[in-house]
């Protein structure tokens, strides 16, 4: 309508839904970025350039991993710096159990902050106990996170398929989020999960609000390609999962992540990319 005929009624109605729809669109632009292991090899050889490489596909972010736990404080610091330059982000990092222990819980808060990452993730855990084994690592988080949080800091846990194999006729990751505070993110493997012949769509609803992240890694049934699948390859209906993700599991943003593939492993990254924008936009 024309300027001269906004009422003052209609302004104010307008001004005050401007900042649901701004939200609204802001939760369908979840940012997609890569978890670093994808890269290993080239992460090893240069991790300045191999960082570069990603942000030019047009990656939103990075998940360091375990490796990260040894850098220096200048090494940590030269990264942020990069990250900065680049206009992306390091979202989380993938640790190790012990990283997360009264020892060196300090270290992990410390170069997180330096590396402006929301997320410290417990990467596995195998405790080997039965289902106490897992209520002691549902301890261990809940230890974490208590002491993250006082820095602005989220702590996580990432499945493999052990945690979606029954044990007891209970499957661990049921016990890890039963048993672990709701702040404490429940980042799902899709791959892994296909694996262990559960559902990620069925699991994404049934803990809404804490799937904030997911490893978008695809897997194929048959043994001679199982994780060598490019994204969109193999048996994960991304369609549904992120469907699930975005309305029910409170997703905050993707990684892609490969374990390797035909291709090298920058072109792989590159490839996936390319496939979860065309099957994420429609």
């Amino acid at each position: 309508m024309p300027a001269r005929m906004i009422t003052r009624r209609t302004f104010l109605a307008l001004s005050a839904a401007l900042p649901w729809a701004l939200h609204a669109h802001a939760a369908s632009s979840v940012p997609v970025g890569l978890e670093l292991y994808s890269v290993r090899d080239e992460l090893q050889r240069d991790p300045q350039a191999t960082v570069r490489a990603v942000a030019q596909m047009g990656y939103q972010g990075v998940e360091f991993y375990a490796p990260y736990f040894e850098w220096s404080e200048e090494q940590t610091k030269q990264m942020r710096k990069l990250l900065d330059e680049l206009g992306i982000r390091c979202f989380s990092t993938h640790n190790d159990a012990p990283f997360l222990n009264a020892e060196n819980i300090e270290r992990a808060r410390d170069k997180n902050l330096i590396l402006g990452s929301k997320y410290v993730v417990m990467a596995w855990a195998e405790p080997g106990s039965g289902l106490d084994g897992w209520k002691a690592v549902a301890d261990s988080l809940n230890f974490a996170a208590e002491h993250l949080e006082a820095s602005g800091l989220k702590a996580g846990y990432h499945n493999h398929q052990l945690e979606f194999t029954p044990i007891e006729k209970q499957r661990p990751i049921e016990i890890l989020a039963k048993n672990t505070k709701p702040s404490i993110m429940l980042q799902l493997d899709v791959g892994t999960c296909l694996e262990a012949a559960s559902d990620p769509v069925v699991w994404i609803r049934a803990n809404p609000g804490r799937i904030r992240s997911l490893h978008c890694k695809d897997w194929s049934p048959d043994p001679a390609k199982g994780y060598s699948v490019l994204f969109g390859e193999g048996s994960a209906d991304w369609k549904a999962i992120f469907e699930a993700a975005e309305k029910v599991g409170g997703a905050e943003y993707y990684l892609v992540e490969q374990e390797g593939s035909r291709f090298s492993e920058l072109e792989t990254a590159e490839r996936c990319l390319k496939a979860f924008r065309a099957t994420h936009s429609r």
